[in-house]
């Protein structure tokens, strides 16, 4: 098992590019699985969690074929299974969203329970519920969902809670359905765009994507896609923090400003000059020490949860106090106890964590714990006095294609090192 090494005190500067988006390639990935025709998704990066959806897929017999730059190509023409087994499963939260498009093309879908991060229960309960108003029969039997239906109806799905997969998955479902449904209350999230963009690409007759309404009306059958993925902001808001926390100046291409409004909007708190084009995004701290920024998570396009390790990281060498609250998944501290280690002045209450920014961290070994607290203990290790190093790095190649070299480009001094 690979760790991390850094050595701090160097400010990122340069120029990087964003890969793919990993939350909008998932989805896309298992939207082939609603149609018999040819795929080819552009811009896929290269992380755990695609390899991961691309040997599920596989697996259940579809045709896969990787171009250049690591395009993929995708054919579902002939399934050979219904089941997404748990052994994939358990990695890898997302790979409930096999559950929509399947149970539409074949009328059956068997899916073990998800895994993933640890950092919440996120249950599925609002998928199931939404599939049931749809006229699937599903049951729950020795930690495998299992769901029927000959042909999926039209339905108004009312979500109890703002899921994005859920969203996603009732989303894929209803193009296949017979009539018109209704999503109240749905996800806004740019990666659920961008599956709704593909989608329609398909052929599906999709409204309303981008707002809590999205309206479905159903097809008989959906042609192939030849579909671009949308730049990842989640990667490029943490290079942005990295740059904001050690005094840089950097250009973030290939991404999407439109997407990172309230991550913007908190650089700007901490001192940052930010530059904002068609497809980038500079960042200059002339060599400043951020000042603290207090923010709560929301969904988008509130403050994503996805960066609040990140900011977290920043405010504990910031100018300073923060208040920090976690409002969507109720387990997504645990980053805290490893900064405290570097010695971060941090205390938490209940869903808050309260920071006491310090001049400076002092390196020291540290365990990464789920994707993004990865992220957050390398951008600390940026800043710590020393050498840091972080052990339990596979979580970080689940969401961030080629991390260590992409800062390495920006004057990083950051390796991998094999365990012995």
């Amino acid at each position: 098992m690979a760790r991390i090494e850094i050595e701090g005190g160097y400010p990122l500067t340069g120029t990087v590019a964003v890969s793919g988006a990993k939350n909008a390639v998932l989805p896309i990935l298992m939207a082939s699985l609603l149609t018999a025709e040819p795929c080819r998704l552009v811009g896929v990066p290269h992380l755990k969690d695609v390899t991961t959806t691309m040997e599920l897929l596989g697996q259940m017999g579809v045709e896969i074929s990787l171009g250049e730059g690591f395009d993929v190509g995708l054919q579902a023409a002939h399934l050979s299974t219904h089941t997404a087994p748990y052994d994939l499963v358990k990695t890898m939260r997302a790979s409930i969203l096999v559950l929509g498009p399947l149970l539409a093309r074949a009328g059956e879908a068997r899916v073990s329970l998800p895994g993933g991060c640890a950092i919440g229960a996120r249950p599925v309960n609002l998928h199931l519920k939404g599939l049931s108003q749809m006229g699937a029969e599903i049951t729950v039997e020795g930690g495998y969902i299992h769901a029927k239906a000959s042909r999926l109806t039209g339905a108004r799905v009312v979500m109890d809670g703002i899921t994005v997969t859920g969203t996603e998955n009732i989303l894929m479902a209803a193009t296949l359905a017979e009539g018109e449904t209704v999503i109240e209350n749905a996800a806004q999230e740019p990666e659920v765009v961008d599956l709704a963009e593909c989608l329609i690409a398909m052929g599906a007759e999709i409204s309303g994507h981008g707002s809590t309404r999205i309206v479905v009306k159903g097809k008989e059958t959906l042609a192939g896609y030849d579909h671009t993925v949308i730049p990842d902001r989640i990667e490029a808001g943490t290079f942005l923090v990295g740059a904001a926390m050690t005094g840089g100046h950097i250009k973030v291409t290939n991404v999407r400003p439109d997407t990172l409004d309230a991550v913007i909007e908190k650089l700007r708190e901490a001192g940052a000059h930010v530059v904002e084009g068609e497809d980038f995004i500079e960042l200059d701290m002339a060599g400043k020490r951020p000042r603290a920024v207090n923010l709560a998570t929301a969904p988008y396009p509130g403050f994503p949860t996805d960066m609040q390790a990140q900011f977290t990281a920043l405010n504990a060498i910031a100018e300073g106090t923060a208040v920090v609250r976690e409002t969507v998944f109720e387990n997504r501290f645990m980053h805290i106890l490893e900064l405290q280690r570097l010695g971060a002045d941090m205390q938490i209450e209940g869903n808050t964590v309260i920071i006491q920014g310090k001049s400076k961290l002092d390196a020291a070994p540290m365990m990464a714990t789920d994707l993004r607290a990865s992220a957050c203990l390398v951008l600390a290790g940026l800043v710590a006095e020393g050498k840091t190093l972080i052990d339990r790095v596979y979580h970080i190649d689940r969401g961030y294609e080629n991390i260590e070299e992409k800062l390495g480009q920006l004057g990083a001094r950051i390796r991998r090192l094999p365990v012995s």
